[in-house]
C-alpha cells in the first residue's frame, strides 16, 4: 500500500484515455510532474513544479502548488506560453504541496499531494518522497454558483466530496484556499495567468493578490 500511494502521489491524477484525448483536443495542458533539483550555491535540494492548466466551457484541468501549511508561494518566474490554458509559472521550494483538479461538467476529481527531498545518505542524491494528503472522486461544485453562470470571481468555492458510503470527505482546512484557487482555474476559460502562485516580493515590492 505505501508503494501504491507513493506511485499515485508521484504521477498525479490518473485520467482515462478518453479524458486525456478530449483535453488535448480542446487545448488544455496541465503539467502535473514534479522533480527533485539541486541548488548548488545554497547546497540544498528543492522540489520543482509548474502551475498550469485552464478550461473550456464543459471541461477544465488545473495544477497549482502551495506550502505545507497551505500558504501561497512566490513563483520563480512566469512562463509566456503560446496560446492559453497551458503553463503559467515555475515554482521551487524545499517542500511543495500539489493541488491537482480535473473537471468534467460540474463533476471534479481532486488530488492533494506532498513532495519533499528524502534523507541524504553518504552524500548521495536523496529520493523524492511523495505522499497523498487527500483524494476526492466525483465531487460536485456548488450548484447555485453554476446556475449563476459559473462566475467564480465574486466568491470562492470548493468541490464537495463523499465516501462510497455517503459520508462527507472534508478537504483539509489548511488547503481550502489553494483548492478554491484551483477551482477557479478549472473554470477559467482561456486561462493565461497563475491563480495561486504569487509574484516574487523582490520584483514588485509586495506579493500580488490571489486571483
Amino acid at each position: 500500500m505505501p508503494h501504491k500511494q507513493d506511485s499515485l502521489a508521484r504521477r498525479g491524477l490518473t485520467l482515462s484515455r478518453r479524458a486525456l484525448r478530449r483535453l488535448n483536443e480542446v487545448g488544455i495542458f496541465a503539467q502535473s510532474q514534479v522533480s527533485l533539483e539541486h541548488q548548488h550555491l545554497a547546497k540544498r535540494y528543492v522540489v520543482r513544479g509548474i502551475e498550469s492548466g485552464g478550461a473550456v466551457k464543459d471541461l477544465g484541468r488545473y495544477v497549482t502548488f502551495c506550502g505545507p501549511d497551505g500558504e501561497p508561494l512566490s513563483y520563480l518566474h512566469p512562463i509566456d506560453a503560446i496560446g492559453v490554458n497551458g503553463v503559467h509559472a515555475v515554482v521551487v521550494a524545499p517542500v511543495l504541496v500539489r493541488i491537482e483538479l480535473f473537471r468534467a461538467g460540474r463533476t471534479c476529481q481532486l488530488l492533494i499531494t506532498k513532495h519533499e527531498p528524502g534523507k541524504v545518505e553518504n552524500g548521495r542524491r536523496p529520493p523524492l518522497e511523495n505522499r497523498v494528503l487527500f483524494r476526492g472522486v466525483n465531487g460536485l461544485v456548488d450548484l447555485e454558483l453554476l446556475r449563476a453562470g459559473g462566475d467564480l470571481a465574486r466568491r470562492s468555492t470548493i468541490p464537495e466530496f463523499w465516501s462510497r458510503g455517503g459520508g462527507v470527505l472534508r478537504i483539509p482546512a489548511v488547503f481550502a484556499t489553494a483548492v478554491g484557487a484551483a477551482t477557479k482555474g478549472v473554470y477559467c476559460v482561456g486561462c493565461s495567468h497563475s491563480h495561486y502562485l504569487v509574484t516574487p516580493v523582490a520584483i514588485v515590492g509586495t506579493a500580488s493578490t490571489i486571483v
